[in-house]
């Protein structure tokens, strides 16, 4: 369907209604001018009748013929006794009848409609007539004639509405052009001065979207420069194993560079893995929120990892009550439960514990995780969520992104993460995220790393 443009919406609606106006003016005016028109040819009628009351004898005055032809009354005087005193000379030959009616009356006389006034004084009727086809046109005109302003004055008045509806809507056409000038390299707001009040919060609105999709370009700008930066290394030791592996002389040799390259696989194929589901996690990705448990998730990722986390000699310890319903995404909740306690298990020495507790605190759902690592000093406790950082110390190989996936996921289910001391020596990580049911905060948009 084609869009209408606002402007010819309000000219379609309010020129019909003007000249619907116009219209319904123009016709009470003519039929009031034509109204009072015939009122005041009734009102001649009775003047000339009242100034021939108190005439004696009226003889009939010769009448020019010419002169005979301007005048288009008829007027007869008679007697009691029916004698005829004065009989008008018209240029139209219709008499008027003998018998009269007092005061005012339509009379048809030889097929010709006439209006008449009668008066009786002095023993004398007294009778004067007008056709009212002469009534009539000379109304029309004058009615006419009162109508020629309005005729005038609508076409300015709609040149005017066609005016002040452009005039109306010149933001909005200065708001469209400057969105037309508009690519995907230029995301700043567009003014929003001077707007009207009907399409400021509409303006203010886009220039928010417009924010937030220049913080996620540049998300994804940051994301995609850090990736190849990151990428580049694993590859190229990819490349260097690969040639030590042709070069091997014996078997012994041969079976080194094939444990290194195979070593360097997986952690790039941890890398991109880990930038796959990064991605997947940002606040801006699209998915559907749908009924989880996260509990049963805490329990199955924990189940995952208990193999790695025995092979480095590290026990977990889940603590959770049967369920803990909440509304989100189960596969991005495991990402969550899983980065945490994969990172616990990573920077957790041999012989130690981490432990995951969940519980619920008021209308939010409560994830713990405790180790007995080095733990993180405080001034870098903001730093570790950035994408690619990671400590020296206790590293065992990461990506140095578990902690930017977590804090991803969190945000994009309306939570809160926080690090701090945890009491077996270690680090603490608490995730707080809305349980089902409770309202989950805005979110804010992503900052670019």
């Amino acid at each position: 369907m084609k869009a209408t443009s606002i402007r010819a919406r309000l000219l379609l609606s309010l020129l019909p209604l003007f000249l619907l106006a116009v219209a319904v003016v123009g016709t009470v005016t003519y039929r009031y001018v034509l109204h009072e028109s015939h009122a005041l040819f009734d009102y001649h009628l009775e003047q000339m009748a009242l100034s021939l009351r108190d005439q004696g004898e009226v003889p009939a005055p010769p009448v020019p013929p010419e002169e005979r032809q301007q005048f288009d009354f008829v007027v007869q005087i008679w007697n009691a006794d029916g004698s005829k005193v004065y009989i008008s000379q018209t240029r139209s030959r219709a008499r008027l009848p003998d018998r009269a009616m007092l005061g005012f009356a339509d009379v048809v006389t030889e097929g010709e409609r006439w209006r008449v006034y009668s008066l009786l004084a002095r023993g004398r009727v007294i009778q004067i007539g007008q056709p009212y086809l002469v009534r009539e046109r000379i109304a029309a005109a004058a009615a006419l004639r009162s109508l020629t302003p309005l005729l005038v004055i609508a076409p300015m008045v709609a040149l005017a509405i066609w005016w002040l509806v452009g005039l109306a809507l010149e933001p909005v056409v200065r708001v469209t052009r400057e969105l037309r000038r508009r690519d995907a390299r230029r995301l700043d707001p567009v003014p929003d001065e001077g707007l009207p009040a009907e399409i400021e919060p509409m303006v203010r609105q886009l220039n928010g979207l417009l924010d937030r999709l220049r913080h996620a370009f540049e998300a994804q700008r940051a994301f995609v420069a850090d990736a190849a930066h990151e990428l580049r290394t694993p590859l190229a030791a990819l490349k260097l194993q690969a040639g030590l592996l042709g070069r091997a002389r014996d078997d012994q040799a041969r079976s080194e560079a094939l444990q290194a390259l195979r070593s360097g696989i997986d952690r790039a194929t941890h890398l991109i893995d880990q930038l796959l589901t990064l991605a997947r996690s940002e606040p801006e990705a699209v998915a559907s929120p749908e009924p989880a448990d996260l509990a049963a998730i805490a329990r199955e990722a924990a189940s995952e990892l208990r193999a790695i986390a025995e092979s480095q000699g590290v026990r977990l310890e889940l603590r959770a009550p049967g369920a803990l319903p909440l509304t989100g995404e189960p596969e991005a909740l495991h990402g969550l439960v899983r980065n945490l306690v994969d990172n616990a298990i990573r920077h957790t020495p041999r012989g130690s514990r981490v432990e995951i507790t969940l519980a619920v605190d008021g209308g939010e759902v409560a994830l713990t995780v405790d180790d007995e690592g080095p733990g993180i000093p405080p001034e870098d406790r903001e730093r570790v969520f950035d994408r690619f950082f990671s400590r020296t110390s206790g590293d065992r190989g990461g990506s140095g992104l578990g902690l930017a996936i977590v804090r991803a996921i969190v945000e994009r289910h309306g939570g809160s993460i926080a690090l701090g001391d945890s009491p077996r020596g270690g680090l603490r990580v608490s995730v707080r995220l809305p349980a089902a049911g409770a309202p989950a905060p805005a979110q804010s948009p992503a900052r670019p790393s």
